[in-house]
């Protein structure tokens, strides 16, 4: 089986496959596209229960999708889910992965080797129905029953995302509930060969898709029909959907987070994004740019900002190495001018995987107020963020890098081009 072959399977689709070592690039970038399907869960799986045994876990019931497709690769109806908990499922450190589906879909599954056995939600459609009442006991009680089985002893129970009820259900049978998330995403932060490989396969499907929306910058296109080609490519790229609106033109590049509207483009502004995309596999893809639409020159200005932007994505990817505390990426990133502080992107880095995740290192001004300190480690993949744009100002421009944390420094895992007449050097 080739290489092109082998990256047309999904982790949503039966594989049964040799396994394909993973292999660089054709121009000899360093980061696998191949992998195998199956040590992809095999991976992520014993990465899990390596973190429930230390942190002393006899099961965990997920209820985030992602924390599901992490621990089996098993995938359903992932935007219903993400608002309905009503899908779990049961994995014990020692014992029986069991998946407590939506009626009537556990066939698209029960293939999986990391699925053991399929039962219906005790909880489906519970809150809908006002049955929550009714749902809580009998939940309670199967889980109870499990952990009894299979935990020898142990108690604890971790619940990533569930109702409040359903906490009470399990303590009310003599389990000691805990809050697992934060546990999750700490051993997502680092990724296994074969999560780098779909991270490297999820951000080319994106880059062909902004490049799809650059070739359409145009006077008179609206910023709807601008996201509306992203959106679109991505779909036909493998990817999944997005997760933000962040596309925006002119006047509302500035602040930030303006969602895209049916603004019409005019000929001399600037057109921003970010791609937030779930890509390929279920993973992120995550790196943004800023775009000048013609005829004419940028003016001295949004040349200005873009190179601030520009010098401080690659001074803060520059410091980036291993070992590096969060608190000494904060101290030692690029300072920003005063006159852009009030106006600053949130983050200066961000951990990547199925979604934005862990670590999240703030400016030096706010890192007390919503980082923790962490190391940076080998296998973590960050996004390097920028926005300049000051308050009373025409324009803002956000850039945007992903990047992975090899042994000695980074490598880049976005390389689509940055805009040469925004750098000045196409004129």
């Amino acid at each position: 089986m080739s290489i092109v072959e082998s990256e047309k399977l999904t982790d949503s689709e039966p594989d049964r496959i040799p396994v394909v070592p993973s292999a660089p690039m054709a121009n000899g970038d360093s980061i696998p596209t191949a992998f195998d399907p199956r040590q992809l869960r095999a991976g992520r799986l014993e990465r899990l229960r390596a973190m429930m045994a230390e942190q002393g876990y006899a099961a965990l019931v997920l209820f985030d999708p992602n924390n599901q497709r992490y621990a089996t690769g098993s995938r359903n109806m992932f935007g219903y889910f993400l608002r309905n908990s009503t899908r779990y499922i049961y994995v014990p450190l020692e014992g029986p992965i069991i998946l407590f589906e939506y009626p009537g879909s556990a066939h698209i599954s029960t293939w999986l080797e990391t699925i053991d056995e399929a039962r219906t939600s005790k909880v489906v459609w519970s809150a809908v129905n006002q049955r929550d009442n009714l749902s809580s006991d009998p939940f309670g009680v199967e889980i109870a029953e499990l952990i009894r089985e299979h935990g020898r002893g142990n108690r604890k129970v971790g619940l990533d995302r569930c109702a409040l009820n359903l906490a009470r259900s399990l303590e009310a049978q003599g389990l000691d509930v805990f809050d697992c998330m934060q546990d999750t995403l700490h051993c997502r932060r680092i990724k296994t060969p074969e999560e780098i490989a779909c991270l490297a396969q999820s951000m080319a499907a994106s880059e062909a898709s902004v490049a799809e929306v650059e070739a359409a910058i145009k006077p008179g296109v609206t910023e709807n029909e601008l996201f509306a080609i992203m959106y679109g490519e991505v779909i036909r790229g493998g990817g999944e959907f997005i997760e933000t609106r962040l596309l925006n033109s002119g006047p509302r590049t500035n602040p930030w987070f303006h969602e895209a509207s049916d603004r019409k483009i005019r000929p001399g502004e600037l057109v921003a994004l970010d791609t937030d995309t779930i890509g390929c596999h279920g993973y992120y893809s995550d790196f943004s740019r800023t775009f000048h639409v013609g005829p004419g020159r940028p003016s001295a200005y949004q040349r200005e900002l873009y190179r601030m932007a520009y010098d401080q994505v690659h001074h803060n990817m520059g410091i980036l190495k291993p070992g590096m505390t969060y608190r000494e990426i904060s101290e030692q990133a690029w300072k920003i001018p005063e006159r852009f502080l009030d106006r600053r992107y949130p983050s200066i880095i961000h951990g990547v995987g199925m979604h934005g995740e862990t670590p999240l290192v703030a400016h030096h001004m706010d890192f007390d107020r919503f980082s923790s300190d962490g190391v940076l480690e080998p296998g973590m993949v960050v996004s390097v963020e920028s926005y300049i744009g000051e308050v009373g100002g025409a324009d803002g421009v956000k850039l945007e890098e992903e990047v992975l944390i090899t042994d000695t420094g980074i490598a880049k895992l976005s390389r689509y081009p940055f805009n040469e007449a925004l750098l000045g050097r196409e004129f």
